[in-house]
């Protein structure tokens, strides 16, 4: 069973429960999880969706390299003992092709040389089990930060401001309450202002491996998304549509 421990802290020691931290306290980005227990897989899953990411999983390791050369991804979270190929030597031949995403190891052993062996072998941090699933999620969240460091500057656009480090949305000075999904679609957007962003690349960073490439999730998500940014009637829309190409948020002219 999970353990409360210094407030929220809760430790992971062999059971699928566990306390959601407060979505609002991580960025939403796309993790790959390669992780033989289904238990651990299950609740680490669960844990990291409840925050906002978009989470793709895989038991073994030649599962794992294959998707992580396959999709981009803003982090890994890679068990060590894995059935087949290892966490060790799938890392290694992430880093030999040339890919350098951020990746944690996450592992039974403890020893000094296992840890070492692990960094140089390309992996960004590391950690044992029994582990406080704060401070996983902690972890992730660091390394996330990695890819886009200009986040935790204030995005505009127009009247339209974003603060990533408080997770506040307001346009206008009038504030707006946006879930984890709408928070990441906007915010991945706003990184990107001023270019055109496709639908499978909003797929791709923003939702996981279960939505169907086929369904309609990110049209209904950036029309929702625009009823909530329409805070007047009058309000100018801030999303534009480039037909058959994707989504655009731009400064407004004049």
């Amino acid at each position: 069973m999970l353990q409360r421990q210094h407030g929220n802290t809760c430790v992971y020691n062999g059971a699928d429960r566990f306390d959601p931290p407060d979505p609002d306290d991580l960025q939403p980005m796309r993790i790959l999880l390669v992780e033989d227990s289904p238990r651990l897989r299950k609740m680490l899953t669960a844990a990291l969706k409840s925050s906002g990411y978009a989470v793709d999983t895989a038991e073994t390791g030649d599962e794992g390299l294959w998707m992580a050369q396959t999709h981009p991804y803003d982090a890994l979270i890679l068990d060590i003992m894995l059935p087949g190929l290892d966490g060790l030597n799938l890392l290694g031949r992430l880093r030999q092709s040339g890919r350098d995403t951020p990746a944690l190891f996450l592992t039974a052993k403890d020893a000094v040389q296992d840890r070492v062996t692990g960094l140089r072998k390309g992996a960004d941090d590391y950690l044992t089990k029994p582990f406080a699933l704060e401070e996983l999620l902690a972890r992730v969240e660091a390394l996330c930060r990695r890819k886009y460091p200009q986040a935790k500057s204030i995005l505009r656009a127009g009247d339209l401001e974003l603060d990533p480090g408080s997770k506040a949305v307001s346009r206008g000075g009038v504030p707006i309450q946006l879930a984890a999904r709408e928070f990441a679609l906007l915010e991945h957007l706003l990184l990107r202002k001023g270019r055109v962003v496709s639908r499978t690349e909003i797929e791709e960073h923003i939702y996981d491996q279960l939505a169907s490439p086929m369904s309609n999730v990110v049209d209904s998500a950036i029309c929702a998304l625009r009823r909530l940014l329409a805070v007047r009637p009058d309000a100018p829309p801030v999303i534009q549509t480039r037909r058959g190409l994707g989504y655009i948020i731009e400064d407004p002219k004049g």
